[in-house]
């Protein structure tokens, strides 16, 4: 005989009764059989996440966020220490100074060697006109001697002069030639000099973006899903600080077969219905159809389904209700979603959109 006053009975009579009304109003509540021209599928709530990393190596300094905070696009999330990056940008400063100076001091060289150069150019035209007139004198003198108007001795004289002209001459010539070599290698020095102050900039440039980089802000509207690292951790480049998703993409990835896949179009009108929340109509659309097919996943299959081969969805929500319905938005929910196949169909009644309303 049973004793119905004993706890494991009451437990075991409640337990039942529980389930019936938990059976009763799934089947008030869900849809009736779909209609010709829709197809259903299982699925969970998902959205893009995205590591917030370090650019460079170094010391996590701050972090700014806790998990489950919604963050805005350009928030300041967490700071990396930059001591080391800015003494570095100090160090390039100070080559940079060093050389402008080193510019400055090689076009002042140019300046000189062009001075030497006119200079070299006002003598070769003093030895130059030296040498004419030397010239004119032993031609002169030959004449004269010729006709022993004067002695051999004057032609001598000027013939030495004449020479001495024209090794006076060449000398500045190649003076001359010495400073043109001097210039273009002062211009060469101007060139290096001048890379170098090219090469310290883009320097100071690369440090100031790294020290920029070093405050690691929010690349999207979202929510912090975790936090990777905390203070005081020396992370690598690359090295995840913290875990966001992004809230403006937001979907469900459901599986439907070959014969009602081939039916989806890109920007069909879907229905999501969350588990939680039965009594929820969410509006999507669809967004990607797999061009391949491939087995349904172990968490929906079923002896039968194993061998059949099904083709991935995505039903992505509208940026709209999102924005809408921010704090209720949560990823990895199940639910069902339902997508028309045939837009000439009007939705059932059961799956007509409804949100919570604010």
């Amino acid at each position: 005989m049973i004793h119905w006053n004993k706890p494991i009975v009451r437990a075991v009579v409640i337990g039942l009764i529980l389930l019936l009304v938990a059976g009763a109003a799934w089947l008030f509540l869900r849809p009736d059989g779909l209609p010709e021209g829709f197809a259903s599928g299982n699925g969970r709530i998902e959205a893009v996440e995205i590591d917030i990393a370090t650019k460079t190596p170094g010391r996590v300094a701050e972090i700014l966020v806790r998990e489950g905070d919604f963050i805005e696009k350009g928030q300041l999330l967490a700071r990396m220490d930059t001591a080391t990056l800015e003494a570095q940008l100090r160090e390039a400063k100070a080559n940079l100074r060093r050389a402008k100076i080193a510019t400055e001091a090689a076009k002042s060289v140019v300046t000189q060697r062009k001075a030497e150069r006119s200079s070299a150019e006002a003598v070769v035209a003093q030895r130059q006109a030296q040498l004419d007139i030397a010239e004119k004198n032993l031609s002169r003198s030959r004449q004269l001697v010729d006709r022993n108007a004067v002695p051999v001795q004057r032609l001598d004289d000027d013939t030495a002069e004449f020479q001495a002209a024209k090794a006076a001459l060449s000398a500045a010539q190649a003076q001359q030639a010495a400073a043109e070599a001097g210039i273009n290698s002062a211009e060469s020095d101007v060139v290096s000099a001048e890379a170098n102050v090219e090469a310290t900039e883009a320097t100071i440039e690369r440090i100031d973006a790294d020290i920029k980089d070093s405050q690691l802000r929010s690349p999207r509207d979202g929510r912090v899903q975790y936090r990777v690292a905390e203070p005081g951790e020396v992370l690598n480049a690359g090295g995840p600080v913290l875990n966001m998703v992004d809230l403006s993409d937001v979907y469900m990835t459901f599986f439907l077969p070959t014969s009602e896949a081939g039916r989806v179009a890109l920007g069909a009108e879907a229905r999501i219905v969350l588990d939680v929340a039965p009594e929820y109509v969410i509006p999507a659309r669809v967004s990607y159809v797999a061009d391949v097919a491939q087995f349904t996943p172990k968490t929906v299959e079923t002896a039968e389904e194993r061998e059949k081969l099904m083709f991935r969805i995505k039903a992505k929500v509208p940026v709209e209700v999102l924005q809408e319905h921010i704090e209720q938005v949560k990823t990895g929910l199940p639910g069902i979603a339902y997508v028309r196949l045939d837009a000439e169909k009007p939705w059932p009644e059961e799956l007509t959109v409804r949100l919570p309303r604010e």
